[in-house]
């Protein structure tokens, strides 16, 4: 069942990635773009470069490949002593670092703006909070049981000094 739920995020992210997070224009009366991470992507590539490769790594690539570690790790094909990377690669594929700049884009190039949340923020949401209880519990799961010391055999009774 953790391993389903695990592979399910493989197929929920790039919908994530493609549904709107938010709606944004001008002014309602002219209507509003709807923003994807795509679309962020894509205007943070026509504007900043840097920026755009960072929140690229960080926001599509870490995501499934600490995914798809997980899953080999269920699946018994990935060591668990490879968990403490998955964690270190989780804390690095945070979504906040690609709102932070899809505001920052929006900030930009937007005045006095209207802007509407979107399915597609809950749904992305979702995908990363999913991600942590998922890493969560292959860490419970597949944690390596510490060797127990066997209880000192009662060897012969001493006489007491009394």
């Amino acid at each position: 069942m953790l391993r389903l739920a695990t592979l399910s995020l493989l197929v929920l992210y790039p919908i994530a990635w493609c549904a709107p997070l938010m709606r944004a224009g001008l002014l309602p009366i002219f209507g509003l773009s709807e923003i994807s991470v795509m679309t962020g992507l894509q205007s943070l590539w026509a504007s900043d470069i840097p920026l755009a490769l960072i929140v690229t790594v960080f926001a599509l690539i870490a995501p499934v490949v600490k995914t798809i570690g997980l899953v080999l790790v269920q699946s018994n094909l990935l060591d668990t002593r490879t968990l403490p990377a998955l964690h270190v690669l989780g804390k690095l594929a945070m979504a906040d670092i690609f709102l932070i700049a899809l505001y920052i884009t929006l900030v930009k190039g937007i005045g006095y703006a209207t802007i509407e949340i979107a399915w597609g923020l809950y749904l992305f949401t979702g995908c990363i909070l999913a991600s942590l209880v998922l890493s969560l519990l292959t860490e419970r799961h597949f944690q390596p049981i510490p060797d127990v010391p066997a209880a000192p055999s009662p060897g012969p009774k001493k006489p007491d000094a009394t």
